[in-house]
């Protein structure tokens, strides 16, 4: 998959891990209660800042905060941009 989507400066772009359909035991969890995931797939990251390389590179898995990030849909698809800082780590 080729996005034409270029983030800058520690910015990466992530698609997020899709939200669990069941519980362990087998409950159907509606849409209401289901919570957001916190890993995810990066598809692209920006260049760093000036003195400080980028760290994650494109397809890496990562694990990061619940509230991080700004959701963003490209091409019917929906990702989160959040700066690299934002990531606790990669898996």
């Amino acid at each position: 998959m080729s996005i034409q989507f270029k983030p800058l400066a520690d910015r990466v772009l992530v698609e997020p891990a899709p939200a669990e359909q069941k519980t362990a035991s087998g409950i159907i969890i509606p849409d209401t209660a289901k919570e957001k995931p916190l890993n995810g797939k990066i598809v692209a990251v920006g260049v760093g800042k000036k003195d400080e390389p980028m760290t994650v590179k494109v397809g890496d898995s990562v694990l990061f905060g619940q509230y991080s990030g700004t959701e963003i849909k490209i091409d019917g698809s929906t990702y989160l941009i959040m700066r690299e800082s934002d990531i606790y780590g990669i898996f």
